[in-house]
């Protein structure tokens, strides 16, 4: 027996340091994964010879649209009433110049946009394939496609031709320098050009405050009052742990703490530490406790007998749900209200987030996180860029490289080149618990050792989802209204999973819509909620300090800065040394 188990010990640990080798050579991507989808589209596709014929009959009429149309504009020229054929979906902005329209550059998007439609006939509707596969083969075919659009190409697109003309290959001068720039930093493990304008504690988080609190994984950070008299309810925010904290503290003109604080709140915000190695086995339940629940003790202590507004983004609202849950299964009245931000509770539908992960991936991120102790954010980078390929590749290339145009850095892009990691035990509990099992909302998430269930929570929630947000859908989001019966005040922003969070009042083409639904009240699906919700011009931020203003008391003299006699004194300013570690 012991043989037998040494063995089986060696083999396994050999598996794993094959597995991480894998993950290193495919950018954290199960090859397994993809060939698995793969394989199962292409049989099913090799058994379905109605399908066959669908696509082929499909290929055929194209063909024929494709050759009218070549007709149609070689004889008409540039004529105004000519039929513009295929037009891409109306998020697709890549053929959208007027160059586009000169041939023969009309004919190659034309071109294009139909073999576009035929894979999205041939990877879709082929019965028999499991859904999850037929996801990622029409991914996959989807980014295979973009790396041979013409947009994409030097030779085939108009507008770097014309820019090239006018400027005499200046463009792919500055183009080539702006590669090697970006391959020289790639190499020295810098952040992205034009990030340095953007330093923490000088140009963003800036927001006064001190730091009350600190742990082996949390710094709790107190702003000062700027205003005379306070709510006396505090509000408790807990940012994801997979991002620096200070998304919601950027520039001053668009801090949603700054904004809080200058409404009169007092706020406090949890910095995550930067994990390493030797942080490799902190796990879910620590998070909780060492971050929420510790934050938590440390608010009652600077304010006491007061109520918190607790509030989550994205991760941290998942796990503030849960520390919520736990929090009324145990009796713990301390919430005032529940506030979430782009943060799922129920994950059987994640969306396209959900291509990349099934058992295969995260196996394959275990083997990975097991040498290393954590996972990188940048790790997965490859695949949030994949899901946006054209706003956060495509385009960035086709500008950089060949017009040689530098976007502007701004505050968010900076921040988001801020990367964190994750430690091992956490980020698989993560993702098996929530992800793969989506525990959470069939109710066999445990903490305590005992499972939590959303639906004993009554506290009031303001609930806040985005309209194109590839991380947390919205769909997925408004799922609490079935998870829970207490009142849910659902509000859909315009923007995706971060700009439509930093929405300050005042920023251009901003709208959301809102609806109330009251404690106990009856289930409305996504697409009634749609029709009846009411619609909003400009920031949905002050809709929520109305909402907090209506449960708080009447205002009050501030709180002092931290409670030294209760063990909570002022350890440094904000923004503390946890967000500066790399």
């Amino acid at each position: 027996m012991p043989d037998t188990f040494s063995a089986t010990a060696l083999a396994d640990q050999l598996d794993t340091q094959f597995h991480a080798a894998l993950a290193r050579r495919f950018f954290s991507l199960s090859p397994a994964a993809g060939l698995l989808a793969a394989s199962d589209w292409a049989l099913h596709l090799a058994v379905s010879p109605g399908k066959c014929m669908d696509l082929a009959r499909l290929a055929l009429r194209q063909s024929e649209e494709l050759a009218g149309y070549a007709r149609e504009r070689m004889t008409a020229g540039a004529d105004p009433q000519l039929r513009h054929g295929v037009q891409p979906p109306a998020q697709d902005r890549r053929f959208a110049a007027p160059e586009w329209q000169q041939w023969p550059f009309n004919y190659m998007h034309q071109s294009f946009l139909l073999t576009q439609q035929w894979w999205a006939a041939a990877t879709h509707g082929v019965k028999g394939v499991e859904k999850h596969h037929e996801n990622v083969v029409a991914f996959a075919a989807r980014q295979l496609l973009d790396v041979f659009s013409p947009g994409n190409q030097l030779a085939t697109n108009p507008v770097v031709l014309q820019r090239t003309l006018q400027q005499g290959g200046a463009n792919l001068l500055r183009g080539a320098l702006n590669a090697a720039d970006d391959l020289q930093r790639l190499a020295a493990g810098k952040p992205p050009a034009g990030t340095e304008d953007f330093v923490v504690g000088r140009d963003v988080a800036v927001t006064p405050g001190k730091v009350v609190l600190r742990n082996r994984l949390v710094e709790l950070i107190q702003y000062a009052p700027t205003t005379e008299a306070v709510r006396p309810e505090p509000i408790l925010i807990v940012p994801a742990w997979i991002m620096k904290y200070y998304i919601l503290d950027l520039s001053p003109h668009n801090s949603l703490i700054r904004y809080l604080v200058d409404q009169g709140h007092t706020v406090f915000c949890l910095s995550w530490k930067n994990p390493g190695y030797e942080d490799r086995d902190l796990g879910m339940d620590d998070y909780l406790k060492l971050g929420f629940h510790a934050a938590l003790d440390a608010v009652n202590a600077i304010v006491p007998k007061r109520k918190v507004h607790a509030t989550g983004y994205c991760l941290g609202g998942t796990l503030l749900a849960i520390a919520a849950a736990a929090m009324a299964r145990d009796g713990d009245a301390r919430l005032a209200s529940l506030s979430l931000f782009a943060a799922q509770t129920d994950f059987s539908e994640p969306g396209e987030l959900g291509l990349f992960i099934d058992e295969s991936q995260v196996n394959l991120l275990e083997a990975q996180m097991t040498q290393t102790g954590y996972l990188k954010a940048s790790q997965m980078a490859g695949a949030f860029q994949m899901l946006r390929s054209y706003d956060l590749l495509w385009s960035r290339l086709v500008n950089e490289y060949l017009l040689g145009e530098r976007r502007p850095m701004n505050d968010l892009m900076a921040w988001n080149a801020d990367v964190t990691r994750m430690p091992e035990r956490m980020h698989s509990q993560y993702l098996r618990q929530l992800f793969l099992n989506d525990a959470l909302s069939e109710g066999h998430y445990r903490v305590g050792d005992r499972p939590v269930a959303l639906l004993d929570i009554g506290t009031p929630i303001f609930s806040v989802a985005t309209l194109t947000d590839h991380v947390a859908p919205w769909r997925s989001v408004h799922k609490l209204h079935y998870l829970t019966q207490a009142e849910i005040h659902f509000v859909l922003t315009s923007g995706g999973h971060n700009a439509g969070i930093v929405s300050e009042p005042g920023r251009p083409r901003r709208r959301y819509q809102s609806l109330t639904r009251s404690a106990g009240g009856k289930y409305v699906s996504p697409d009634e909620w749609l029709q009846a919700a009411h619609h909003h011009e400009g920031s949905w931020w002050p809709e929520w300090v109305s909402w907090l203003q209506a449960r708080s008391s009447e205002p009050v003299h501030p709180p002092r800065m931290g409670a030294a006699s209760r063990g909570f004194k002022v350890l440094c300013d904000a923004p503390g040394e946890y967000v500066m570690e790399k």
